[in-house]
């Protein structure tokens, strides 16, 4: 490929980014991929951090040409962490969701900023699974079957800012019935409900709000999801068996 190519390709990474555990350089890439997760992976695919995030850029996809022309971490690491510091002013309009979105400023800062970036340089578009300490943290997935108690059925949203419920499946009996999602994290959740003629669905909240809302089930399957846009394409959503 020409030398223009490969700058082409590079500069095409910039402009779409708009998101021992020490490295050489002294970052903890760690510490990044956990705040990647919590503060970034809501908007941002990252298969190594294994985020789903549809409204932001496909960082996977964003590095690959960039990657596969021999440019190194470096070079990935003093981009991401100019767009951190310096995110595009100018809404980004995602095709998927239909929705404008920018990033916006401070998610990370200081030491936090850098190590992000030096976790996106690492992953971003390299085949495999993180190994060794990196494997031990990342987006968490929804698993396991939340049950009504009582009348009240609670699907907390993930505590470490996943775009995920920490349950995938949910079962309540007919009749009246309270849902609540509770949300730790500081990434903006709700729960809906759609299905047999219902579509009903809590408020957005973060940072310990509750997201709910009372409903009249009959029996039947139902889902539930999160409205917050890019998250119910990312995969926030399970299934509710009324019986």
């Amino acid at each position: 490929m020409r030398r223009g190519g490969v700058f082409a390709a590079l500069l095409a990474a910039t402009a779409v980014l708009g998101g021992c555990s020490l490295t050489d350089s002294g970052t903890n890439v760690v510490n990044g991929k956990t705040q990647f997760v919590a503060k970034c992976g809501s908007c941002h695919t990252l298969a190594r951090a294994g985020t789903t995030g549809v409204t932001g850029p496909n960082l996977d996809e964003a590095f690959q040409r960039a990657r596969i022309d021999g440019f190194g971490q470096d070079t990935f690491e003093g981009i991401v962490h100019r767009q951190i510091l310096h995110p595009a002013i100018r809404p980004q309009f995602d095709p998927k969701t239909g929705q404008q979105a920018s990033m916006p400023p401070n998610l990370v800062t200081g030491e936090d900023a850098e190590d992000v970036a030096a976790y996106v340089a690492e992953a971003a578009a390299k085949p495999g699974e993180d190994t060794g300490a990196l494997a031990q943290v990342g987006a968490a997935k929804a698993e396991g079957t939340a049950e009504a108690k009582d009348g009240v059925l609670t699907i907390p949203a993930d505590p470490g800012g996943s775009i995920a419920y920490q349950f995938a499946n949910a079962e309540a009996p007919a009749g009246q019935l309270d849902i609540k999602s509770p949300n730790e994290s500081g990434t903006d959740h709700d729960i809906a409900l759609e299905g047999n003629g219902v579509n009903e669905k809590g408020e957005v909240v973060k940072n310990g709000g509750v997201s709910e809302f009372s409903v009249d089930l009959k029996p039947g399957e139902y889902t539930f999801y999160c409205s917050v846009p890019g998250h119910r394409d990312g995969g926030m959503e399970g299934t509710l068996t009324v019986k």
